[in-house]
Protein backbone atom coordinates (compact mmCIF):
# COMPACT_ATOMS: atom_id res chain seq x y z
CA UNK A 1 0.00 0.00 0.00
CA UNK A 2 1.33 3.29 -1.18
CA UNK A 3 0.05 6.74 0.83
CA UNK A 4 2.16 9.85 -1.26
CA UNK A 5 4.14 8.01 -2.94
CA UNK A 6 5.53 5.97 0.02
CA UNK A 7 4.70 2.16 0.29
CA UNK A 8 3.54 1.72 4.04
CA UNK A 9 5.17 -1.13 4.28
CA UNK A 10 8.98 0.72 4.36
CA UNK A 11 7.70 2.21 7.55
CA UNK A 12 8.26 -1.30 9.64
CA UNK A 13 11.85 -1.06 7.92
CA UNK A 14 12.66 2.28 8.18
CA UNK A 15 11.48 2.44 12.30
CA UNK A 16 14.61 -0.94 12.49
CA UNK A 17 16.88 1.27 10.74
CA UNK A 18 16.67 4.46 12.58
CA UNK A 19 16.81 2.68 15.94
CA UNK A 20 19.44 -0.17 15.20
CA UNK A 21 21.87 2.04 13.07
CA UNK A 22 22.82 -1.00 11.19
CA UNK A 23 21.60 -2.95 8.37
CA UNK A 24 22.41 -6.39 9.58
CA UNK A 25 20.80 -5.68 13.17
CA UNK A 26 17.51 -4.31 11.62
CA UNK A 27 17.37 -7.28 9.34
CA UNK A 28 17.61 -9.57 12.12
CA UNK A 29 14.91 -7.37 14.02
CA UNK A 30 12.14 -7.10 10.95
CA UNK A 31 13.00 -10.80 9.82
CA UNK A 32 14.10 -9.41 6.35
CA UNK A 33 17.46 -10.75 4.86
CA UNK A 34 20.10 -8.77 4.96
CA UNK A 35 19.78 -7.61 1.39
CA UNK A 36 16.25 -7.19 1.59
CA UNK A 37 16.63 -4.74 4.31
CA UNK A 38 19.66 -2.77 2.02
CA UNK A 39 17.05 -2.31 -0.23
CA UNK A 40 14.41 -1.02 1.23
CA UNK A 41 16.91 1.55 2.62
CA UNK A 42 17.91 2.72 -0.72
CA UNK A 43 14.26 2.82 -1.39
CA UNK A 44 13.91 5.42 1.49
CA UNK A 45 16.74 6.94 0.59
CA UNK A 46 15.25 7.63 -2.57
CA UNK A 47 12.02 8.62 -1.25
CA UNK A 48 13.60 11.07 1.47
CA UNK A 49 15.90 12.50 -1.24
CA UNK A 50 18.37 12.09 1.79
CA UNK A 51 21.12 9.24 2.79
CA UNK A 52 19.69 8.58 6.25
CA UNK A 53 22.45 6.54 7.72
CA UNK A 54 25.94 6.93 6.70
CA UNK A 55 28.99 5.54 7.36
CA UNK A 56 31.37 7.09 9.67
CA UNK A 57 34.48 5.02 10.69
CA UNK A 58 33.55 1.43 11.67
CA UNK A 59 29.62 2.74 12.30
CA UNK A 60 26.73 4.06 10.79
CA UNK A 61 25.04 7.48 12.02
CA UNK A 62 21.98 9.19 11.28
CA UNK A 63 21.63 12.49 9.21
CA UNK A 64 20.03 15.32 10.26
CA UNK A 65 16.62 14.21 8.19
CA UNK A 66 16.72 10.69 10.10
CA UNK A 67 17.39 12.09 13.68
CA UNK A 68 13.97 13.96 12.78
CA UNK A 69 12.42 10.87 11.79
CA UNK A 70 13.05 9.14 14.64
CA UNK A 71 9.90 10.37 16.92
CA UNK A 72 7.26 10.70 14.50
CA UNK A 73 8.07 6.99 12.88
CA UNK A 74 7.87 5.54 15.94
CA UNK A 75 4.94 7.13 16.89
CA UNK A 76 3.19 6.52 13.78
CA UNK A 77 3.88 2.88 14.23
CA UNK A 78 3.03 2.51 17.47
CA UNK A 79 -0.78 4.45 16.93
CA UNK A 80 -1.47 1.56 14.47
CA UNK A 81 -0.30 -1.20 16.70
CA UNK A 82 -2.79 0.39 19.17
CA UNK A 83 -5.65 1.89 17.62
CA UNK A 84 -5.78 -0.48 14.21
CA UNK A 85 -3.94 -3.47 14.87
CA UNK A 86 -6.46 -6.03 16.53
CA UNK A 87 -4.00 -8.78 18.19
CA UNK A 88 -5.72 -12.19 18.64
CA UNK A 89 -6.51 -12.98 22.29
CA UNK A 90 -3.71 -14.71 24.10
CA UNK A 91 -4.20 -18.01 25.44
CA UNK A 92 -1.10 -19.31 27.11
CA UNK A 93 -2.12 -22.84 26.07
CA UNK A 94 -1.65 -22.22 22.26
CA UNK A 95 0.65 -19.44 21.90
CA UNK A 96 3.55 -19.32 20.32
CA UNK A 97 5.41 -15.56 21.02
CA UNK A 98 9.29 -15.57 21.89
CA UNK A 99 9.81 -13.39 24.95
CA UNK A 100 12.99 -12.11 25.33
CA UNK A 101 14.47 -10.95 28.88
CA UNK A 102 17.70 -9.58 29.77
CA UNK A 103 18.63 -11.26 33.24
CA UNK A 104 21.81 -11.53 35.48
CA UNK A 105 22.68 -15.70 35.78
CA UNK A 106 21.75 -15.28 39.55
CA UNK A 107 18.57 -13.42 38.99
CA UNK A 108 18.43 -16.68 36.43
CA UNK A 109 19.36 -19.31 38.98
CA UNK A 110 17.26 -17.74 42.11
CA UNK A 111 14.76 -17.26 40.25
CA UNK A 112 13.81 -17.53 36.11
CA UNK A 113 15.15 -21.66 36.04
CA UNK A 114 11.88 -22.24 38.03
CA UNK A 115 9.30 -20.23 36.48
CA UNK A 116 10.59 -21.34 33.06
CA UNK A 117 9.38 -24.36 34.43
CA UNK A 118 5.84 -23.07 35.38
CA UNK A 119 5.49 -20.96 31.97
CA UNK A 120 6.29 -24.53 30.14
CA UNK A 121 3.48 -26.32 31.81
CA UNK A 122 1.32 -23.70 31.16
CA UNK A 123 2.30 -21.94 27.78
CA UNK A 124 3.92 -25.27 25.72
CA UNK A 125 4.14 -23.61 22.77
CA UNK A 126 5.80 -20.12 24.13
CA UNK A 127 10.00 -19.84 23.64
CA UNK A 128 11.98 -17.01 25.80
CA UNK A 129 15.06 -16.58 25.15
CA UNK A 130 17.26 -15.26 28.02
CA UNK A 131 20.27 -12.68 27.80
CA UNK A 132 23.15 -11.62 29.75
CA UNK A 133 23.19 -8.04 31.47
CA UNK A 134 25.05 -5.91 28.85
CA UNK A 135 26.24 -2.02 29.53
CA UNK A 136 22.92 -0.69 27.81
CA UNK A 137 20.50 -2.14 29.55
CA UNK A 138 17.53 0.59 29.09
CA UNK A 139 18.95 1.10 25.51
CA UNK A 140 17.69 -2.57 24.68
CA UNK A 141 14.39 -2.03 26.30
CA UNK A 142 14.36 1.36 24.80
CA UNK A 143 14.71 -0.34 21.25
CA UNK A 144 12.66 -3.41 21.54
CA UNK A 145 15.89 -5.40 21.49
CA UNK A 146 14.27 -7.30 24.62
CA UNK A 147 10.81 -7.61 26.03
CA UNK A 148 11.50 -7.82 29.90
CA UNK A 149 14.28 -6.36 31.68
CA UNK A 150 15.18 -7.91 35.44
CA UNK A 151 17.72 -6.02 37.27
CA UNK A 152 18.38 -4.32 40.21
CA UNK A 153 15.60 -1.55 41.04
CA UNK A 154 18.35 1.02 41.07
CA UNK A 155 18.69 0.70 37.38
CA UNK A 156 15.21 0.60 36.20
CA UNK A 157 13.77 3.51 34.43
CA UNK A 158 11.05 5.61 35.74
CA UNK A 159 9.63 5.98 32.39
CA UNK A 160 8.26 2.58 32.13
CA UNK A 161 6.35 0.04 34.05
CA UNK A 162 8.01 -1.94 36.44
CA UNK A 163 7.64 -4.33 39.87
CA UNK A 164 9.60 -5.09 42.25
CA UNK A 165 9.93 -9.04 42.86
CA UNK A 166 11.86 -9.39 46.14
CA UNK A 167 14.72 -8.39 48.53
CA UNK A 168 18.01 -9.72 49.19
CA UNK A 169 21.24 -9.32 50.87
CA UNK A 170 24.85 -10.31 51.13
CA UNK A 171 26.59 -12.88 52.95
CA UNK A 172 30.55 -13.76 52.57
CA UNK A 173 31.66 -17.28 51.05
CA UNK A 174 34.45 -19.50 51.27
CA UNK A 175 35.83 -22.75 50.76
CA UNK A 176 35.10 -25.14 53.66
CA UNK A 177 38.54 -25.62 54.77
CA UNK A 178 39.45 -22.15 54.37
CA UNK A 179 40.58 -21.54 58.42
CA UNK A 180 39.64 -17.94 58.24
CA UNK A 181 35.70 -19.73 57.62
CA UNK A 182 35.98 -21.72 60.76
CA UNK A 183 35.04 -18.30 63.19
CA UNK A 184 32.67 -15.40 62.65
CA UNK A 185 34.20 -12.95 59.40
CA UNK A 186 35.09 -9.92 61.46
CA UNK A 187 35.85 -6.40 59.38
CA UNK A 188 39.77 -6.78 59.62
CA UNK A 189 40.03 -9.93 58.52
CA UNK A 190 37.63 -9.15 55.86
CA UNK A 191 39.44 -6.44 54.24
CA UNK A 192 43.12 -8.67 55.04
CA UNK A 193 42.02 -11.37 52.84
CA UNK A 194 41.70 -11.90 49.15
CA UNK A 195 38.16 -11.14 47.45
CA UNK A 196 36.68 -12.43 44.10
CA UNK A 197 34.12 -10.10 42.71
CA UNK A 198 31.82 -10.00 39.18
CA UNK A 199 31.92 -7.21 36.82
CA UNK A 200 29.94 -7.33 33.72
CA UNK A 201 30.52 -5.87 29.77
CA UNK A 202 33.32 -4.53 28.02
CA UNK A 203 33.69 -2.05 30.49
CA UNK A 204 33.96 -4.14 33.24
CA UNK A 205 30.68 -2.81 35.29
CA UNK A 206 30.97 -3.18 38.90
CA UNK A 207 27.34 -5.12 40.65
CA UNK A 208 25.94 -3.42 43.57
CA UNK A 209 27.97 -4.91 46.19
CA UNK A 210 31.43 -4.69 44.65
CA UNK A 211 30.29 -0.44 44.32
CA UNK A 212 29.14 -0.24 47.71
CA UNK A 213 32.53 -1.70 49.08
CA UNK A 214 34.67 0.52 47.21
CA UNK A 215 33.31 3.40 48.54
CA UNK A 216 34.52 2.49 51.76
CA UNK A 217 37.47 3.86 53.53
CA UNK A 218 39.17 0.23 53.36
CA UNK A 219 39.46 -1.00 50.31
CA UNK A 220 39.52 -5.14 49.77
CA UNK A 221 42.05 -6.90 47.70
CA UNK A 222 40.59 -7.68 44.64
CA UNK A 223 42.71 -11.02 43.47
CA UNK A 224 40.09 -12.21 40.49
CA UNK A 225 37.82 -10.44 38.93
CA UNK A 226 35.20 -12.98 37.00
CA UNK A 227 32.36 -12.47 34.41
CA UNK A 228 28.94 -13.85 36.50
CA UNK A 229 28.05 -14.43 39.54
CA UNK A 230 27.77 -18.17 39.44
CA UNK A 231 31.42 -18.68 38.77
CA UNK A 232 32.19 -16.93 42.04
CA UNK A 233 31.72 -20.09 44.12
CA UNK A 234 34.26 -22.30 41.78
CA UNK A 235 36.39 -19.53 42.17
CA UNK A 236 37.05 -19.36 45.57
CA UNK A 237 36.95 -23.49 46.67
CA UNK A 238 40.74 -24.73 47.08
CA UNK A 239 41.83 -21.17 48.01
CA UNK A 240 42.11 -18.50 50.84
CA UNK A 241 40.09 -16.14 49.06
CA UNK A 242 36.27 -15.17 49.69
CA UNK A 243 33.65 -13.80 47.90
CA UNK A 244 30.59 -11.19 49.17
CA UNK A 245 27.71 -13.17 47.33
CA UNK A 246 23.96 -12.48 47.57
CA UNK A 247 22.56 -14.57 49.67
CA UNK A 248 19.83 -16.45 48.02
CA UNK A 249 22.48 -17.50 46.00
CA UNK A 250 25.28 -18.23 47.89
CA UNK A 251 22.54 -20.46 50.04
CA UNK A 252 21.54 -22.33 47.02
CA UNK A 253 25.49 -22.84 45.81
CA UNK A 254 26.42 -24.06 49.43
CA UNK A 255 23.57 -26.97 49.49
CA UNK A 256 25.90 -29.21 46.70
CA UNK A 257 29.50 -27.17 46.97
CA UNK A 258 31.83 -27.46 50.13
CA UNK A 259 30.76 -23.87 50.97
CA UNK A 260 30.70 -21.69 54.35
CA UNK A 261 28.49 -18.65 54.54
CA UNK A 262 29.38 -16.14 57.04
CA UNK A 263 27.95 -12.77 57.69
CA UNK A 264 29.21 -9.39 56.36
CA UNK A 265 30.48 -7.62 58.76
CA UNK A 266 29.45 -4.30 57.60
CA UNK A 267 26.73 -2.54 56.76
CA UNK A 268 25.95 -2.94 52.77
CA UNK A 269 22.25 -2.28 52.27
CA UNK A 270 20.22 -5.31 50.81
CA UNK A 271 18.89 -4.59 47.10
CA UNK A 272 15.82 -5.14 45.38
CA UNK A 273 15.17 -6.51 42.18
CA UNK A 274 12.57 -5.40 39.61
CA UNK A 275 11.02 -6.62 36.12
CA UNK A 276 10.19 -3.81 33.95
CA UNK A 277 9.04 -3.89 30.66
CA UNK A 278 8.15 -0.90 28.11
CA UNK A 279 5.31 1.21 28.07
CA UNK A 280 4.19 0.51 24.94
CA UNK A 281 3.87 -3.40 26.18
CA UNK A 282 1.67 -2.16 29.30
CA UNK A 283 -1.85 -3.52 27.27
CA UNK A 284 0.34 -6.70 25.79
CA UNK A 285 -1.91 -9.53 26.93
CA UNK A 286 1.21 -12.05 26.64
CA UNK A 287 3.69 -9.61 28.33
CA UNK A 288 1.60 -9.05 31.50
CA UNK A 289 0.96 -12.61 31.68
CA UNK A 290 4.22 -13.63 31.99
CA UNK A 291 5.60 -10.99 34.21
CA UNK A 292 2.49 -11.99 36.74
CA UNK A 293 3.91 -16.12 36.65
CA UNK A 294 7.53 -14.04 37.60
CA UNK A 295 6.81 -12.09 39.84
CA UNK A 296 4.05 -14.81 41.73
CA UNK A 297 7.08 -17.59 41.06
CA UNK A 298 9.46 -14.46 43.17
CA UNK A 299 6.94 -14.78 46.62
CA UNK A 300 7.21 -18.90 46.69
CA UNK A 301 9.16 -20.04 49.37
CA UNK A 302 11.45 -21.65 47.28
CA UNK A 303 12.88 -18.15 46.49
CA UNK A 304 12.63 -16.49 50.15
CA UNK A 305 14.94 -16.67 52.61
CA UNK A 306 17.69 -14.60 54.23
CA UNK A 307 17.98 -12.38 56.91
CA UNK A 308 16.95 -9.55 55.08
CA UNK A 309 17.79 -6.27 56.53
CA UNK A 310 14.79 -3.97 56.93
CA UNK A 311 15.10 -1.03 54.39
CA UNK A 312 14.29 1.55 57.25
CA UNK A 313 17.41 0.39 59.30
CA UNK A 314 19.58 0.88 56.23
CA UNK A 315 22.18 3.78 57.07
CA UNK A 316 21.87 5.40 53.94
CA UNK A 317 18.35 6.44 52.57
CA UNK A 318 17.68 4.33 49.66
CA UNK A 319 16.92 7.81 47.83
CA UNK A 320 20.72 8.80 48.24
CA UNK A 321 22.08 5.63 47.30
CA UNK A 322 20.15 5.21 44.00
CA UNK A 323 21.39 8.72 43.34
CA UNK A 324 24.46 8.17 44.00
CA UNK A 325 24.84 4.68 42.35
CA UNK A 326 22.68 5.64 38.86
CA UNK A 327 25.61 9.07 38.73
CA UNK A 328 28.29 6.33 39.00
CA UNK A 329 26.66 3.82 36.42
CA UNK A 330 27.87 4.42 33.01
CA UNK A 331 27.01 2.61 31.39
CA UNK A 332 24.10 1.45 33.89
CA UNK A 333 24.47 -2.83 34.06
CA UNK A 334 24.22 -4.00 37.76
CA UNK A 335 22.60 -7.23 39.14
Amino acid sequence: MRFDRLDLNLLVALDALLSERSVSLAADRICLSQSATSSALGRLREYFADDLLVQKGRQMVLTARAEGLVDPVRAVLEQIRTTIAVPPPFDPATSDRTIRIMASDYMTEVLLAAAMTDLQSQAPGMRFEIQSLTEVLLESLERGAIDLLVTIDYAISADHPSQILFEDDYVVVGWNCNPAMAEPMTKDRYFEMGHVTARFGRARVSAFEDWFVRRQKRQRRIEIVTHSFLSMAGLVIGSNRIATMHRRLATRMAEYLPLTLREVPMDIPPIREAIQWHISSNNDPAIRWVVERIVAGAQTPATAGGSVVSLDHARVSREELAAQFLSDATPRARN
